[in-house]
C-alpha cells in the first residue's frame, strides 16, 4: 500500500531568491504564473465586461488612475522611506502642463501628454529638491503643503483659469485609448516597478530607507538616489493627472484635491504595504465602494469611514499580503 503525506505545492520551487526559480514542470510554472496570468487577464476584460455601463466604464479608469498614485506612494514610503502626501501635487502639476501644452502651444494629445508626464516630473522632482534631506512627518507635512500653495497661488493670480479652470483641452482619440490606455500603463508601471525594486538599485534604495548612513559610507550618494525615486513617483503621478485633464476635458483646481493625496495612502494600507500590487488591489477595492457609496449622501463617509477602520483594526497587515500567505500555503498529497 502506497504511503502519502501532505507537502507544500511551493516546496522547491524558490531556490535562492524571490526572482530566480528552479522550475520542473508545467504544473509548476501554472502554480507561479497563474495568480498573475488570472489578474492580468481580469484587468483587460473589465472594459468588455461593463460595455453596457458607460457610468461603471469611467470609474474604472479613475480606479486604474488611483491605482498608479497608489504604487508611486507604495513605493517611496515602503522603498525609499519617504511618506509623500503629495499625490495630488502630481496630478494637479500633470493635469495643467498637459491642459497647457494642448490648448495654448496647440500640441495635440499624444504629445502633450508624455511632454507633460515628463516635464511634470522634472518640475515635482526640482521643486522637492530641497525636501531630501527631511525624513518621516517632516518630509510627509512639506509634501503635503505644496498642492495647497499652488492652489492658492491660481487663486490669488487668477492664472491658468483661475477657480472656473481651463476648458478646452481635447479628449482622447476613442473610447479604446481612453479605457486601455490607463489600463495597460497601470499594468506595466505594476510589473516594472516590482522588477524594478527586485534589482540591485532596489536593494540600495531599501537601504537608503533602513540606514542611510550606511549607504553613504559605502560611497553611494544617498541623495542621488533619492532623487531618482522621487522622479519616477512623480513620473506615475504626473501621468495619472495629464490623463486625466484629457478624460474630463478640463483642468482645474480640483486636480490638487486631497482625494488624490488620502485614497492612495488608505489604498496601500488596505491592500498591504510593500507589496506593490496590494496598492493596487486596495484602489480597486475603495474607488468602486466610494461609488457605490454616493446614494447615501455625506452619510457614505461614516460608512467609509468604518469599512477603512474594520480593514486596519482586524487586517493591519493588508488583503494582499494574506492572500500571498494563504496561496503559498496550498497542500497537496505526495508518495513517500
Amino acid at each position: 500500500m502506497e504511503q502519502m503525506r501532505k507537502e507544500r505545492v511551493d516546496r522547491g520551487l524558490k531556490v535562492r531568491t524571490e526572482g530566480i526559480y528552479a522550475i520542473s514542470s508545467y504544473r509548476e510554472m501554472a502554480y507561479l504564473l497563474g495568480p498573475r496570468l488570472f489578474f492580468i487577464l481580469a484587468v483587460l476584460s473589465l472594459p468588455f465586461i461593463l460595455d453596457l455601463a458607460p457610468y461603471w466604464k469611467r470609474v474604472i479608469n479613475i480606479m486604474c488612475t488611483y491605482a498608479i498614485l497608489a504604487i508611486s506612494f507604495d513605493f517611496l514610503a515602503n522603498y525609499v522611506g519617504l511618506v509623500c502626501l503629495g499625490g495630488a501635487f502630481f496630478t494637479g502639476i500633470g493635469g495643467y502642463l498637459s491642459a497647457i501644452f494642448n490648448t495654448y502651444l496647440g500640441m495635440p494629445v499624444y504629445l502633450s501628454m508624455p511632454a507633460a508626464t515628463l516635464g511634470g516630473a522634472v518640475l515635482c522632482t526640482l521643486l522637492l529638491l530641497p525636501c531630501l534631506p527631511l525624513r518621516g512627518v517632516y518630509f510627509a507635512i512639506v509634501t503635503l503643503m505644496y498642492p495647497l500653495l499652488i492652489t492658492r497661488v491660481i487663486e490669488a493670480l487668477n492664472i491658468f483659469g483661475g477657480t472656473n479652470g481651463m476648458t478646452g483641452v481635447d479628449s482622447l482619440p476613442n473610447e479604446y485609448v481612453e479605457h486601455y490606455l490607463v489600463i495597460l500603463l497601470s499594468l506595466l508601471f505594476l510589473f516594472g516597478m516590482r522588477r524594478f525594486v527586485n534589482q540591485d538599485i532596489g536593494l540600495v534604495l531599501r537601504g537608503v530607507k533602513d540606514n542611510d548612513q550606511s549607504v553613504r559610507a559605502s560611497g553611494i550618494d544617498v541623495t542621488s538616489m533619492k532623487v531618482m525615486a522621487v522622479f519616477i513617483a512623480s513620473f506615475m503621478g504626473c501621468f495619472s493627472g495629464a490623463y486625466m485633464a484629457h478624460l474630463y476635458m478640463w483642468a482645474g483646481l480640483s486636480l490638487f484635491a486631497l482625494d488624490f493625496s488620502i485614497i492612495p495612502i488608505a489604498s496601500v494600507v488596505i491592500g498591504g504595504g510593500g507589496t506593490l500590487i496590494g496598492a493596487v488591489i486596495g484602489s480597486f477595492i475603495l474607488v468602486p465602494l466610494s461609488e457605490l457609496l454616493r446614494a447615501f449622501g455625506t452619510f457614505r463617509i461614516v460608512i467609509y469611514s468604518v469599512a477603512l477602520t474594520a480593514f486596519i483594526v482586524f487586517k493591519s497587515e493588508g488583503i494582499m499580503v494574506y492572500l500571498q500567505r494563504k496561496y503559498h500555503q496550498f497542500e497537496r498529497w505526495v508518495k513517500i
